[in-house]
């Protein structure tokens, strides 16, 4: 029996971790929308080569998969036959007719299980495709279009439960990138930065309806930021970083907790704002004008300014701190990393804003040159805009590189280089991302 029991224990443990529940990606930067993997049974490093679960022909688009309850959730535009997609500038605003979509996919086999389409003329610059994630909870799936079209639909069939279009419906006034704020659900509410009039920046709306139940903030412009729920000061605050400041409201109400200025240049707000919640910091970095540490009260829902950057220009050299663009930092006890306006990936000490190093090894040195980090236990995943996966350890004492795998072709414009600058999501021990021809997953899981 002994011998019985040793030669079964691996197969019983092995079996035990194949069979383990796989984690979810059901929104914009993961779970809890803080850019953390939580998953276990991943591989160290990665292969030279990746193996592919699936491959999937997509459309155009900027907006990151969600994965949820065994399926993917993408969405795409088709042009109008006939019809070329504008030149993918940022000064580029020519109407261009077609249509957006909402997909799901099977997440084990990448087939196509229903597309919900729906016609969209583009009045945008970068009009490739759709730049928000799919917020997917307890059978929905909400999406919001570059163009503003909010949808919500039936996770398992794609029937639409119910649509809103910020400018018809709230008074939106297009911004030049279009809408990129991911939906954020909080109980019975939904949140959308729709930059509406009057004093519809902000919008909680029922989730199951879509029936306002409040509006909050002045900002016509609400910028390319997705909200954040913290816990702070003993009361739940949501976070919003528009293109007038940071504020703080009551996620039940849309009052104001505190707010901090900070006007940005072409309404440069763009990464998720960061909270250490050991620490009390909350961190926003615009591409033009730089970095804002805020330290939050620990008694009371209220905020300082702890440090600042003073330059305002993004040029490789001059800046000061983190200049971010796309790329959502990180903290890790008590230092902050990101990628600057050049590719710079530096590491800041959090509560002076100290650079204490820099790094072009997992970007490449050009103008939005860009890395999303995943957090990974004690460890990060990257992918970067040349459609690379790396896997690296980052520190005070530097960046320490441990694998590198082309995982997608970049397939967009940015000035004289190819990009993908798309958000991957991470589930099954898998990584999904999309570029403007297809869907792809990778396996991530470690060797039995």
């Amino acid at each position: 029996m002994k011998r019985l029991a040793t030669a079964w224990g691996p197969c019983i443990l092995l079996a035990t971790a194949l069979t383990a529940e796989a984690d979810d990606w059901p929104q914009w930067r993961g779970p809890r929308r803080d850019g953390v993997w939580r998953e276990s049974g991943v591989a160290e490093t990665l292969p030279p080569k990746l193996r592919y679960r699936w491959k999937t022909e997509i459309g155009g688009g900027f907006a990151g998969p969600a994965v949820a309850a065994g399926r993917v959730y993408v969405t795409d535009r088709l042009v109008a036959p006939g019809q070329n997609v504008a030149e993918s500038r940022w000064d580029v605003t020519d109407p261009v007719a077609g249509s957006e979509r909402v997909l799901c996919l099977d997440a084990a086999t990448g087939r196509i299980l229903w597309t919900r389409p729906y016609e969209r003329r583009y009045e945008i610059s970068y009009p490739t495709g759709p730049r928000a994630t799919p917020t997917v909870v307890d059978g929905k799936v909400y999406s919001v279009g570059a163009m503003g079209d909010l949808v919500c639909l039936d996770a398992d069939t794609g029937e639409v439960l119910w649509a809103r279009r910020y400018i018809e419906d709230f008074g939106t006034r297009m911004n030049p990138w279009g809408m990129a704020s991911a939906p954020l659900l909080d109980g019975q509410k939904l949140i959308v930065l729709t930059g509406g009039r009057p004093g519809a920046c902000v919008l909680a709306l029922d989730k199951d309806t879509g029936r306002e139940i409040w509006r909050s903030l002045e900002a016509e412009d609400p910028g390319y930021s997705s909200p954040i729920l913290i816990d702070a000061g003993g009361e739940r605050q949501l976070v919003v970083w528009n293109s007038l400041g940071v504020y703080a409201l009551d996620p039940e109400t849309g009052g104001v907790y505190w707010h901090q200025p900070y006007e940005t240049k072409m309404a440069h707000s763009v990464a998720t704002p960061v909270f250490d919640a050991r620490r009390g910091l909350l961190f926003v970095s615009s591409f033009f004008d730089g970095p804002r540490m805020m330290r939050l009260s620990a008694d009371a829902p209220e905020a300082e300014l702890l440090w600042q950057g003073y330059s305002h220009s993004e040029l490789s050299g001059n800046t000061e701190g983190l200049h971010s663009l796309m790329c959502t930092p990180a903290f890790v006890d008590g230092y902050l990393y990101g990628v600057c306006s050049y590719g710079q990936l530096r590491c800041l000490e959090a509560e002076t804003g100290r650079r204490i190093w820099e790094a072009l090894e997992a970007t490449g040195e050009g103008r939005w040159s860009n890395a999303f980090l995943i957090r990974h236990g004690d460890r990060f995943f990257l992918f970067n805009e040349h459609g690379e996966l790396i896997t690296a350890e980052l520190s005070p004492l530097g960046y320490r590189e441990t694998s590198r795998a082309a995982l997608i072709e970049p397939t967009a414009r940015a000035g004289r280089r190819t990009v993908v600058w798309c958000h991957p999501a991470f589930a099954n021990r898998a990584v999904y991302v999309r570029n403007d021809h297809q869907i792809v997953c990778a396996d991530l899981a470690a060797e039995p």
